[in-house]
């Protein structure tokens, strides 16, 4: 016994640990970093280290110097622009839909409904969606088919669903559900108080939305534009089975490096390419994570 009266404790019965070893909770995931490191890591140095061997074998930058290429600075450019306008589309109309459901009752229907829905149509993509918007949009499609007898031809300037307008669309398809479950979470954190506060101080609706609600919402918005950039910006499967002719994003323009019928194949400008959009998405998501932390910061 202490002095104060608790029991003393036998350095016998402590627990001896081991070295520096591990512990055992690292254990669990280790399938994790497997994973990551097989299908990311390795990926991600393979494609490094070709895109600096030339066609001999060597060291060289010419796969780097090879992108200047007027072709692949338009399939850049125009990968930017579908990107920014789809993730720019489904930011305004996802934030509006989240923050219908965030009004609304916390365990009613209507939540669980969209947040469900969003969760599945979030991961609809590739030759599917595709698929679904050929049979719906494309030149026999029902719904083109349905305008047309009413006298309204939605391709009478020309079939703009094979094009940066149409792959637009078809991108602005999956960005909104997955804007709904990235952007709900912040509008779940906007606390009723602040409303009453402002309220309480003389404010209305336009001085909450202003100075209190808006920034704080603003990096979470920010930041889920982003995240939805670099979900359109990667996106391959969908630009595949939609565009079969041309190269008019850098997505495609990769896999016909890669695959070219003309004995063309460049699978070192390809790496390289491939490279420079590791960079522009890995920028795009450390942006995306500093937003999100300087939100969570205030949404708690």
């Amino acid at each position: 016994m202490t002095s104060a009266g608790e029991p003393a404790v036998d350095p016998a019965a402590r627990p001896v640990r081991g070295g520096r070893g591990l512990p055992l909770t690292w254990l669990g995931v280790t399938p994790f970093f497997v994973y990551v490191g097989l299908f990311l890591v390795l990926p991600s140095l393979i494609i490094g280290s070709g895109s600096f061997t030339g066609k001999d074998g060597g060291l060289s930058l010419e796969n780097l110097s090879d992108i200047q290429k007027p072709y692949i600075a338009r399939a850049l450019i125009n990968s930017i622009t579908v990107s920014i306008a789809s993730a720019l589309a489904g930011a305004i109309a996802g934030a509006l839909l989240a923050y219908a459901v965030a009004t609304g009752n916390p365990h009613g229907v209507l939540r669980r409904t969209v947040t469900s829905a969003s969760g599945v149509l979030a991961q609809f993509g590739g030759v599917t969606l595709a698929f679904a918007f050929i049979a719906t949009m494309g030149t026999i499609g029902f719904v083109t088919l349905f305008l047309k007898d009413h006298g309204i031809d939605i391709f009478a300037n020309g079939v703009w669903l094979y094009e940066l307008s149409g792959l637009t669309l078809v991108y602005t398809y999956f960005q909104i559900p997955l804007m709904v479950l990235v952007f709900l979470p912040a509008l779940d954190g906007i606390r009723p108080q602040w409303r009453e506060a402002t309220e309480s101080l003389g404010g209305n609706t336009w001085h909450y939305w202003r100075c209190v609600a808006g920034p704080l919402l603003a990096p979470a918005f920010l930041g889920c534009t982003l995240l939805l950039f670099a979900n359109a910006f990667s996106a391959y499967a969908t630009v595949a089975a939609l565009i079969t002719q041309g190269s008019i994003v850098l997505p495609l323009v990769i896999s016909n490096l890669f695959t070219s019928e003309t004995g063309r194949a460049q699978p070192g400008l390809a790496k390289a390419l491939a490279l420079a959009m590791i960079v522009i998405v890995a920028i795009v998501m450390l942006l995306y994570t500093l937003l999100q932390r300087r939100t969570s910061r205030w949404l708690r």
